[in-house]
């Protein structure tokens, strides 16, 4: 899990909730967030781990996302 926290952050502040409400299991659609969120909490992610990141498939939860950018990074 190990962007699990700048996603957690990144969640919180967009959304209001507590960050330690925030688990690997939790959707993005029981957190409120919806498909353009999901954008958006893409782009502040990049900005704040300073890597360019490119969703080539869905991801619904924070684990999922945590995940993708992972393999991503080789």
């Amino acid at each position: 899990m190990m962007y699990f926290d700048a996603i957690a952050k990144i969640i919180a502040e967009r959304t209001g909730c507590d960050v330690e409400d925030i688990k690997p299991e939790s959707k993005f659609s029981e957190l409120g967030i919806d498909s353009l969120d999901t954008v958006e909490l893409l782009m502040s992610l990049e900005d704040e781990i300073g890597i360019e990141i490119e969703l080539d498939r869905k991801v619904e939860t924070v684990d999922d996302l945590d995940k993708f950018i992972q393999s991503k990074q080789g």
